[in-house]
């Protein structure tokens, strides 16, 4: 077993093991990716100031996220076709997540169904879900997550219409996969993560096929998820589904200054300032360099959490010290995931929270909530200087 270090360790071996369509969907962005790339590459712009001499012990990084105990402030991210990264893979992350005691979110477009997830952990999780214009399914949808007891909607607001990621159209992306020659050949390289596969049951959309009309297998998912997401998407909109759901809502997709404070306005429990890990809309700023005009724009009139770019214990501490109250990892527990399995992504957690404990004790805390800008070094110009 090799040792693990960083989340780079659990990464190569991911890619070892994972089918290329799979690795190909979590490590890609839209079009250039140039926004993939800097939502990691700015974080490494900020720097950190060591103190000495100071006491640094009794550390905690416990928190609260949405006014949820967690252990430290890291939400596990709403990442579609886990369940393909990995056999079970929502139900392997969720019951990680629940362990370390922090936040795990369901993807709508998950492998694992609300109810598979609810069957096998023992907290509330949270769901996320898409803008759909079919009130009859979202009311289901909502339904259901009543009933599996989810505490929080995480509602997405920037994939009305999906933003081109080339990999996937040219590997064929599907779940489970369509085999032709190029897939049979990489999928014949890949035993341990078929032969996990083969021993369950659950390998397609678990919250979609069977529940959407029409949609009652992979065949027809495509053409109901082409018609299906909502392109009028407004704010009007945004709040009939608040009220549909009636519980904690974050909304999640938040990357300007006038949209955060029509968040807020809504009465959302927290945004998320995310750029769908450089999915969407590519050239756009990275998550890190928006942050700050956003925490500045909306003050405390709503929690602001930090999504897109996050590999590190040191990228949790930046953005916290930057105002955020709460992060998300998606890659970086998906390469655990699909490296170890429920292993894997305890292994990610365990990582990034020695990196976080280690760095804040560094630059002289001892408590999340004592962290603040005066612990970073950030270049001027770093949210840049724009006509």
């Amino acid at each position: 077993m090799p040792v693990i270090t960083t989340i780079d360790d659990l990464k190569r071996i991911y890619k070892r093991r994972a089918p290329k369509m799979f690795y190909d969907y979590a490590e890609t962005g839209s079009w250039t990716e140039q926004t993939f790339r800097e939502n990691t590459s700015d974080f490494d712009q900020i720097r950190l100031r060591q103190r000495v001499a100071v006491d640094m012990t009794n550390r905690t990084t416990k928190t609260q996220m949405i006014g949820q105990d967690v252990s430290m402030p890291v939400a596990l991210a709403p990442v579609g076709l886990t369940g393909m990264q990995c056999a079970d893979g929502e139900i392997k992350a969720a019951r990680a997540a629940e362990k370390f005691g922090v936040p795990f979110t369901l993807s709508t477009l998950s492998i694992c169904s609300i109810e598979d997830v609810a069957e096998n952990t023992t907290k509330p999780f949270w769901f996320q879900v898409y803008t759909l214009k079919d009130d009859d399914f979202m009311r289901r949808l909502f339904d259901r997550a009543r009933e599996a007891g989810c505490s929080a909607i995480v509602i997405t607001l920037d994939l009305q219409l999906q933003g081109q990621r080339h990999k996937d159209l040219k590997n064929g992306l599907s779940a489970p996969p369509k085999l032709t020659l190029s897939s049979i050949a990489n999928l014949a390289t890949k035993w341990s993560w078929g032969l996990q596969m083969l021993q369950t049951k659950r390998r397609s959309f678990g919250n979609v096929i069977g529940h959407a009309k029409g949609v009652s297998d992979p065949s027809s998912l495509s053409s109901w998820t082409a018609e299906a997401f909502d392109q009028a998407l407004d704010w009007k909109r945004v709040a009939e589904l608040m009220k549909m759901w009636g519980g904690k809502v974050i909304l999640k997709g938040i990357m300007d200054v006038e949209d955060a404070k029509l968040a807020a306005k809504l009465g959302a429990d927290a945004i998320i300032v995310s750029n769908h890990g450089g999915r969407q809309l590519d050239g756009a700023l990275s998550s890190i360099r928006m942050l700050p005009a956003i925490l500045d724009a909306v003050g405390d009139k709503v929690e602001v959490h930090l999504d897109s770019g996050i590999r590190s214990g040191q990228d949790v501490l930046k953005a916290m010290a930057m105002g955020a109250k709460g992060t998300y990892i998606g890659r970086a527990f998906v390469y655990g995931l699909g490296a170890m399995g429920e292993k894997g992504v305890t292994t990610a957690l365990e990582v990034i929270h020695k990196e976080l404990d280690t760095t804040m004790a560094l630059c002289g805390k001892r408590d999340i909530h004592d962290v603040d800008r005066n612990i970073l070094l950030v270049p001027k110009g770093f949210e840049g200087d724009w006509v």
